[in-house]
């Protein structure tokens, strides 16, 4: 699944998945930059990939942030929308800045940068944007029905997107994966017993690594996806079976 010569942004580049899917594009020959509201002095370092400070939720800082990259490398072939985060409460007890944090970098945040980067990749006819949802945005789960309401969604811009930029030979793909339970800092806050619990519900016994996610998304990068477009992938261990 080679990438050579192809320019892709990943958003919330820093997180555990995101670092493996820019580590693994990286490896697959992309020119890769990685986009993080925050970015560290180990991630600077990261050799081959470029990172950028900006923050999805900031319509104009992300218009300003698309147009740079546009100017700096010609073109963007690939974008994951991968920023996202997490502020669980039962709904009783659920702020509205709880609400309105999550649904601004998770739903609104994807849609602030595919709003530039996708018309780009129309008028180049050609470009694959692959979304990161959740398996909560599939089926729920009791407190994080605002994490719940951003990841499904971003599954239903993904329909709406894979339809609007194909449009007129604009032959963008758009797809999203549905992630299980990975291993990343998203769970550090689960108690031991809670994770034994929801790990004996998945099928393989285990839960994800953050490399199995990028696999799946250098696979949607890919043209070995060419025919595959407004689709959800749930990559949840058989969890749901």
């Amino acid at each position: 699944m080679d990438l050579q010569g192809k320019v892709a942004v990943v958003t919330g580049a820093t997180g555990g998945i995101g670092q493996a899917i820019c580590r693994l594009f990286k490896e697959s020959g992309a020119r890769v930059i990685g986009i993080h509201k925050h970015i560290k002095k180990e991630d600077e370092v990261e050799n081959g990939i470029d990172y950028m400070i900006s923050t999805v939720t900031d319509y104009e800082e992300t218009r300003q942030a698309v147009e740079e990259i546009i100017e700096k490398y010609g073109k963007i072939d690939i974008l994951v929308n991968n920023a996202g985060i997490n502020r669980d409460a039962m709904t009783k007890n659920m702020t509205e800045e709880q609400f309105d944090k999550v649904i601004a970098t998770n739903l609104k945040g994807a849609w602030n940068v595919t709003r530039f980067v996708g018309p780009h990749m129309q008028q180049n006819h050609g470009g694959s944007i692959i979304n990161i949802s959740s398996i909560v945005g599939v089926y729920g789960n009791v407190g994080q029905s605002n994490y719940a309401a951003s990841k499904a969604g971003l599954i239903g811009m993904t329909k709406s997107w894979a339809k609007e930029f194909a449009r007129n030979g604009g032959n963008v793909r758009v797809n999203s994966i549905a992630p299980g339970f990975i291993k990343t800092k998203m769970l550090e806050g689960m108690p031991e017993k809670v994770l034994a619990e929801v790990q004996k519900k998945i099928s393989l016994g285990r839960l994800g690594e953050p490399t199995e996610i990028a696999q799946i998304v250098l696979f949607l990068a890919s043209g070995r996806s060419s025919y595959i477009t407004g689709t959800n992938i749930n990559a949840n261990g058989g969890m749901t079976l």
